[in-house]
């Protein structure tokens, strides 16, 4: 009798976990924004239009993407989370991106390390960071703050 009751009590507990991952899998994630609000594309579009050269998929916010956090910069809260072309991909190159709450505004970090580092290199000392946007210095450590949190960023 006992062993049903343990697994009465796990299957409630992995049931209550696979509900809150559905909770937390419902939140948005960069590249859901720009079909699911006209005022997301039309932010986005002012960021990148006067930008050189960014790939195709910063350019639309699409690849592989992981849910967004809402985090706050200066008494402002912002919409944040990471996008990669592809997840193979994310180790060369990623994009953090952050919308304002009211979608006005929108900055991004454009991460990149040359292809082919080896795995005993450390990607902070040989990436190179660019910014889109025109984020103050406030909103550019939020950006990098997001990137220290990925446990293969060292």
């Amino acid at each position: 009798m006992s062993l049903s009751l343990k697994a009465l009590a796990a299957a409630l507990l992995l049931g209550g976990a696979a509900t809150a991952m559905a909770a937390n899998d419902g939140q948005a994630r960069v590249n859901e924004l720009l079909n699911s609000d006209p005022q997301y594309r039309e932010t986005w579009q002012e960021v990148v239009e006067k930008e050189e050269r960014l790939p195709e998929w910063v350019m639309n916010l699409s690849g592989d993407a992981q849910q967004m956090n809402a985090l706050e910069e200066d008494g402002d809260k912002y919409l944040v989370g990471p996008l990669c072309e592809t997840r193979d991909t994310c180790r060369n190159q990623r994009l953090i991106v952050a919308f304002s709450f009211d979608k006005k505004n929108a900055y991004a970090m454009l991460v990149e390390v040359p292809a082919g580092l080896p795995a005993d290199k450390s990607p902070t000392r040989h990436a190179e960071y660019r910014f889109l946007g025109k984020p103050d210095p406030g909103m550019q450590g939020l950006l990098k703050e997001q990137l220290k949190k990925d446990p293969n960023w060292y």
